[in-house]
């Protein structure tokens, strides 16, 4: 607690002095600073509530507790003590054993000390704030206001120039005419589905996250926190470009400089959004939170979530995004965010060599121990290998574990259905459930991106693992009425490739089986690839085009479906791109130059040869 963070609140209520009003003046501003005084211990007691009931909780003790011997990763940058951090900057990590139990009592009469002595500091400041005249605290209080003032003056004089930096060459971002008139033919009427898609959001929904089709409106739902950002045209933006849409685009990218601000050209808005999401690390671990509110900087996790934990697919994928905020800025700082991130999981013990979706960001000790490639962990795997392939092969850290990791999933995830389909399930507390979720899909093509590097020159297994995951996928969609796959389906009591729970019947426009489609012709050129993604089209524009847009169904197997209205952003973003790129020719984004992130979204390869990114250790081949 310091003095310039309580003048504002007492500036804000005091009184300016004014002729003929100081005896009024002078008895309120003696309120005025009682009033912080008691403001200054009810604050005081509830940092001690706060802080107490981090450390005196039960413990759980159906979790494993890790001595994670993290000393040297814990990030010394909470000043608060509520978040759990010592005078040193080091956080408690629960041990095991008789020493540990010693060491954490006397860690926890140190934290006792220090909140006494910070009491006892804070009381003593309201002292010396209540020992000043009237003058002296006006004084104070108007230089507070001065730099208020020029904080402001700053901020409206525009965000700073970012520097120059080599921007990578743009190679195939455009054009891509297939050579085969079929495939031609499709490529256009995927195009007009695109335009179809976006004129109805344009018409019905501008400005809204997403768009719901059939009541003609927009639509908005609480995993983009209920702001209107404007989520569809952000993710529709390169759809737009690669498939020519130049006019369509130009209206997206005037909406973008119009509206989409975050504080107050895309790089500027890119590196304002980031600059907004930093204090989402600001945890004891440095682990971020799922949620930050943009205007406070307060971070939370989903209630659902294994006891308020952090989700491996959430903190796990934005290393490519802040690699490359690096290098367009020049700032190490989002580079050491997400190197922060491998680094504490690199020291962390693993159930059987897999990574639990579930990691508490206060304790960093992991949650329930369930692990899936699909929904919670999928991306994690797929930003470790790209981040390799985005730093032109020269990341070999990422690239070792994502073979270390990939190692256990066919261990213990993957397995052959009786009646011969590759599948990967879930792991629970030590058993493998037999089910497998749209999302996981994506790792077919996952497995054929990553045969090239393999070790033990297993690029053919590779290749062929995700020829297997395509054609289970493909078959949980053959195995429908509308020819469009479930959201999950099992492989057990006879049933193959087919959802059970109702819940699970609906099919949400999701891209993830097409994109694996994408990857294997690109890697194979087989056509039955371009055969099957053909299928999921004419179904979707079967099945889920309305004349409103597009929406879901909620019963695959249904003959007469009803809708979600729900014409979420990522069919732009992703299903309608994957299903462009497969009817294209190679030259359009290709692989050497160009990654894409897990929405679709493509990153340049960055060629950096021995630069060096700001905060980084030169790079290793």
């Amino acid at each position: 607690m310091t003095t310039p963070a309580l003048l504002p609140l007492s500036g804000r209520r005091i009184p300016t002095l004014s002729p003929g009003a100081s005896s009024f003046t002078h008895h309120r501003a003696t309120l005025r600073l009682s009033e912080k005084f008691i403001l200054l211990l009810i604050l005081s007691a509830f940092i001690t509530l706060c802080f107490g009931a981090f450390f005196f909780l039960p413990d759980n003790s159906k979790h494993k507790r890790f001595d994670l011997g993290l000393e040297d990763v814990l990030i010394p940058h909470i000043d608060s003590p509520k978040e759990g951090k010592h005078g040193s900057g080091q956080v408690i990590i629960h041990g095991q054993g008789g020493h540990d139990e010693n060491r954490h009592r006397e860690e926890e009469e140190s934290l006792r000390n220090k909140i006494r002595a910070d009491h006892e500091r804070a009381l003593q400041e309201a002292k010396e704030k209540l020992r000043k005249s009237r003058k002296e605290v006006k004084a104070e209080i108007q230089t507070e206001k001065a730099k208020i003032i020029e904080d402001l003056k700053k901020k409206e004089a525009g965000p700073k120039p970012l520097p120059p930096v080599p921007m990578p060459k743009v190679v195939g971002v455009s054009d891509g005419e297939p050579p085969e008139a079929d495939a031609k033919e499709k490529r256009d009427k995927i195009r007009e589905m695109m335009k179809h898609a976006w004129d109805s959001y344009r018409q019905y929904g501008w400005g809204h996250n997403e768009l719901k089709p059939l009541a003609k409106k927009g639509h908005s739902t609480n995993i983009f926190g209920n702001s209107q950002l404007g989520a569809t045209i952000v993710d529709a933006l390169d759809t737009l470009y690669i498939m020519g849409l130049h006019e369509e685009f130009k209206d997206g990218q005037e909406w973008i400089e119009q509206n989409l601000d975050f504080s107050v050209v895309f790089k500027v808005k890119a590196v304002q959004l980031a600059e907004k999401l930093i204090p989402a690390f600001n945890t004891p671990t440095g682990i971020p939170w799922a949620m930050v509110n943009l205007k406070s900087g307060v971070g939370r996790n989903w209630g659902w979530a294994s006891a308020g934990s952090s989700i491996l697919a959430e903190f796990g994928t934005l290393h490519m995004e802040f690699v490359h905020l690096t290098y367009l800025t020049g700032n190490p700082v989002y580079y050491q965010k997400v190197m922060h991130i491998r680094k504490l999981l690199a020291k962390m013990d693993r159930p059987n060599g897999l990574y639990p979706n579930y990691l508490n960001p206060r304790t960093g000790r992991w949650g329930q121990h369930h692990t899936s490639l699909g929904g919670l962990g999928d991306s994690f795997y797929e930003y470790l290998l790209k981040a390799w392939l985005m730093s032109d092969k020269t990341d070999t850290e990422a690239r070792k574990t994502y073979d270390d990791a990939i190692e256990a999933i066919e261990r213990h995830l993957i397995r052959k259905s009786n009646g011969g389909l590759t599948f990967i399930g879930e792991w629970k507390n030590g058993h493998l459930e037999r089910k497998m979720g749209h999302l996981a899909c994506f790792a077919g093509g996952m497995f054929a991106l990553g045969a090239d590097g393999s070790p033990d020159d297993k690029a053919g297994h590779y290749l062929q693992l995700g020829a297997e995951i395509a054609h289970t996928c493909h078959e949980s969609y053959d195995r429908t009425v509308l020819k469009l796959g479930p959201e999950a389906f099992k492989f057990d009591s006879g049933l193959e490739a087919v959802a059970v729970r109702q819940n699970e019947k609906y099919y949400i426009l999701r891209p993830e089986v097409i994109e694996t489609y994408w990857y294997m012709w690109r890697f194979t050129h087989d056509p039955k690839y371009r055969q099957w993604g053909w299928e999921a089209a004419q179904a979707i524009d079967k099945y889920c085009r309305v004349s409103g847009g597009f929406s879901g169904v909620k019963d695959v197997y249904s003959s007469n479906p009803t809708y979600d209205d729900v014409q979420q952003s990522f069919f732009l973003a992703e299903t309608l791109k994957y299903l462009y790129l497969l009817f294209s020719s190679d030259d359009l984004m290709p692989f050497e130059s160009w990654v894409f992130n897990t929405e679709a979204h493509p990153l340049p390869v960055l060629h950096l040869g021995n630069i060096t990114l700001p905060g980084s250790e030169p790079a290793q081949r």
